[in-house]
């Protein structure tokens, strides 16, 4: 069994590694490490590490294997949307790795966010989707995964079976009857794929997980980063997160968010037409987030697995909770 990736990016030979390459990179653009490089954040599917220069402060980030494509993605981004995405600064694609500049803070770490701010977050959204409808080709060929509308039914059997061969223990564990449950809603997952792959509108990219704490701005501009959890999937897939984050905290109106987003699409549907289309992207994302889910925890120690291991099953049985 290979080491847990929290367990191998803590390590001194790693770190000297990662750092020797660091080095090299900004070496290459004229600069140098200039302080003792720091790792603020360790989780079972990425670490990052603070970075100072002589030309300010930069980023480093590693990716678990199953979001190693972050790096590759971002760079394919950064040039079909460049007003939207920075490029980074370096990538070793194979291992997963990126340099970046530092942003500042994010738009959530400025202030609590408005639902001014959470219109512009979801408008922004909309906007990149619209402008990448034709790039599927390119940003797959940069290892986002295919998640789209046809794709789901296989991947919700696939879920249902790897689960059910998990430990009773496992946190993510399906039990026999859940196990039928889900499978008699197969059907309800059918259809929901094939109204969104039948639709006008179109599947695109999909950020994965679009709120306030995933852009900043640059100037005026706002920009995107953390596309670990992003897919090729059915647009209104992307409201998905803003509508839990909202309902969560339960501070801000849904609608005026809604709107702004929705707007976008006015040309393809009709405001009935969307909220159908809603609802059946809310039961193909239920399948896709547990998807990344567990490809995100794969790399996971014993105590990661029981701190976040339920989420694939917890996105999973969503399916079952959604009004029909």
């Amino acid at each position: 069994m290979s080491r847990p990736f929290s367990e191998l990016v803590a390590d001194e030979p790693w770190r000297r590694e990662v750092e020797a390459w660091i080095a090299e990179q900004l070496a290459r653009g004229g600069h140098r490490i200039s302080g003792q490089i720091s790792q603020p954040r360790i989780r079972p599917w990425s670490t990052q590490l603070v970075v100072p220069t002589e030309a300010g402060q930069m980023w480093f980030k590693a990716n678990c294997p199953g979001n190693a494509f972050e790096a590759r993605l971002q760079q394919a981004l950064a040039e079909l949307v460049p007003d939207d995405v920075d490029p980074p600064l370096a990538i070793d694609a194979s291992r997963g790795w990126m340099l970046t500049r530092d942003h500042g803070p994010s738009l959530g770490e400025r202030h609590e966010p408005t639902v001014a701010d959470w219109q512009e977050v979801v408008s922004q959204t909309a906007a990149v989707q619209r402008a990448l409808v034709d790039q599927k080709a390119q940003l797959v060929g940069a290892g986002l995964p295919d998640y789209s509308p046809l794709t789901v039914p296989e991947r919700f059997d696939w879920l249902i079976e790897r689960l059910s061969k998990l430990p009773a223990d496992h946190p993510s564990h399906v039990s026999v009857d859940l196990a039928r449950r889900l499978d008699r809603a197969r059907p309800v997952i059918a259809d929901a794929a094939q109204q969104l792959a039948e639709s006008p509108v179109p599947s695109t990219f999909q950020h994965g997980d679009a709120h306030p704490e995933n852009v900043y701005l640059d100037g005026s501009q706002l920009r995107l980063f953390d596309f670990g959890d992003a897919q090729w999937a059915f647009a209104f897939e992307a409201m998905c997160v803003p509508r839990g984050w909202i309902s969560e905290k339960g501070l801000l109106p849904w609608e005026p968010i809604r709107d702004a987003y929705r707007q976008h699409w006015d040309d393809l549907v009709t405001h009935r037409e969307y909220e159908a289309l809603w609802h059946a992207a809310t039961i193909t994302h239920s399948v896709n987030r547990s998807a990344t889910w567990w490809r995100g925890v794969q790399g996971a120690s014993v105590d990661e697995w029981e701190m976040w291991g339920d989420g694939p099953r917890i996105h999973l049985v969503d399916v079952l909770e959604l009004p029909r």
